[in-house]
């Protein structure tokens, strides 16, 4: 990663559309832009207001490339910060490319990925998560994950933790102020005021920390594991959720011996389907080693599945177990073919052959994920590197709540405060120090153009 003030260009947009937007940043920006650049008014970029669009034709000595707009942002009032112009021209690859090869002959270099968002977050105009959010904004591909980088995005989230941060200052400020009095021997931290505010903070962090389940699932998708014995319909249901012929179905027991993992949207929440081998007892080592799987599959799973199939008796999952924190539906499939079969209380029926049913399952799915606290504005955190320094923070928490209570002396209880509000800065950068090691692997995961 590369951290000085080039002008840098890339473009913007995703290839194959019909327009294209191509960005340049950088202190020599406008300049660069005008030696490929001829407005129709005749006016010079580097001599133009902020927040102008002029429109002109992009040039290669005398032969036109193409007619296009260009947007002027004047620094610091621009996404990086810097001096920033955004040429808009038709979608073309030839022309996109042209227009690329030119900007880089007249000065500018190619960006690295992620390289605008870094100026971005170096000019103090995003904080690092929400230079994160910005990456799963673009990567969003549900409606609940939208909402999560949203929120993060618009400094939800660093508002919820800079008022920690703020609490944790005023906690470690009145420690030092006894150090500067310590020959007074006197105490501006009331001991059990202390531990109060500790212990508040505390349910904050675990609070955050708790929401991280919600939002990785959000983020990467809500596992789903679709279990039964062999043949009771797991392929036919998922070929019915995706709307598609992913999984081979066959009235061939035992067809399905690995997991197959596909994705579906359903009610704005995105959901990872894994269609798994039937359980049963086996001595085919193929068919053992799917089972296997199956096992992990239901494991690391958030809702599990279990088809049922009426028309045959059941054996292998009458001892199938879930954690407290697993959602089980419990689906009786093929009511097509035996209309008369007894529906326990709680469980959905449905034919994954005709569709019957298949819609409720839909809606049990979704309300089986409670996003109400995204739309509400709730801070969740959905990185796991937030997650850890969370849970980093929390140790030297607790580690001061220990020291409260062995009377512990102020400058070490001080140093155990300053901990906490170390790693919860790194989580937005803000009085955090962070080495060009951990940038670089934040920014590498970026599009160029961003």
């Amino acid at each position: 990663m590369i951290y000085d003030h080039d002008t840098i260009v890339a473009s913007a947009t995703a290839s194959g559309g019909a327009i294209a937007v191509i960005r340049f940043s950088g202190e020599k920006a406008l300049e660069c832009c005008d030696r490929i650049f001829r407005a129709h008014s005749g006016q010079t970029l580097a001599r133009s207001e902020g927040y102008r669009l002029h429109y002109g034709r992009i040039l290669d000595g005398e032969r036109v490339v193409d007619d296009v707009l260009v947007s002027v942002f004047r620094a610091p009032h621009s996404y990086t910060g810097e001096d920033s112009a955004e040429i808009s021209c038709h979608g073309s690859s030839y022309i996109v490319g042209e227009i690329l090869r030119l900007a880089m002959a007249a000065g500018a270099r190619m960006a690295e990925p992620g390289e605008f968002t870094i100026r971005a977050y170096m000019a103090g105009k995003l904080d690092l998560s929400q230079a994160e959010a910005v990456a799963d904004l673009i990567a969003s591909s549900s409606r609940a994950a939208h909402t999560l980088a949203s929120t993060q995005m618009r400094g939800g989230y660093s508002a919820k933790l800079d008022t920690l941060r703020e609490k944790l200052l005023g906690l470690t400020s009145l420690l030092e102020l006894e150090l500067d009095f310590s020959e007074e021997d006197v105490e501006f931290a009331d001991r059990g005021e202390l531990a109060r505010t500790i212990d508040g903070i505390e349910d904050e962090i675990l609070s955050l920390r708790r929401s991280f389940a919600l939002g990785n699932a959000i983020k990467e998708g809500v596992p789903v594991a679709i279990v039964g014995e062999p043949n009771a319909g797991k392929s036919t249901l998922l070929n019915r959720l995706l709307d598609e012929d992913r999984a081979m179905v066959s009235d061939i027991a035992g067809t399905t011996r690995d997991v197959i993992e596909e994705q579906a949207n359903i009610g704005g929440v995105l959901f990872r389907f894994l269609d798994t081998a039937g359980i049963r007892e086996t001595h085919d080592r193929l068919e053992q080693m799917g089972i296997e799987r199956t096992m992990k599959s239901i494991e690391r799973a958030r809702i599990v599945i279990r088809m049922i199939d009426p028309c045959q008796k059941e054996e292998g999952m009458a001892e199938l177990k879930i954690r407290e924190d697993q959602t089980l539906l419990t689906v009786i499939n093929k009511i097509d073919l035996c209309p008369d079969c007894t529906i326990p209380e709680g469980a959905l029926a449905i034919s994954a052959r005709s569709g019957e049913g298949v819609e409720r399952l839909k809606e049990a799915l979704r309300d089986s994920v409670d996003t109400s606290a995204l739309y509400h504005g709730d801070v969740v955190v959905s990185h796991s590197r937030h997650y850890e320094a969370l849970g980093e923070a929390l140790e030297a928490l607790h580690d001061a709540r220990r020291g409260l209570e062995e009377a512990l002396p102020t400058d070490l209880l001080s140093e155990d405060i300053r901990r906490v509000i170390h790693h919860v800065g790194a989580i937005t950068g803000k009085g955090e120090i962070l080495s060009d090691e951990v940038l670089g692997h934040i920014f590498s995961k970026f599009c160029i153009g961003k």
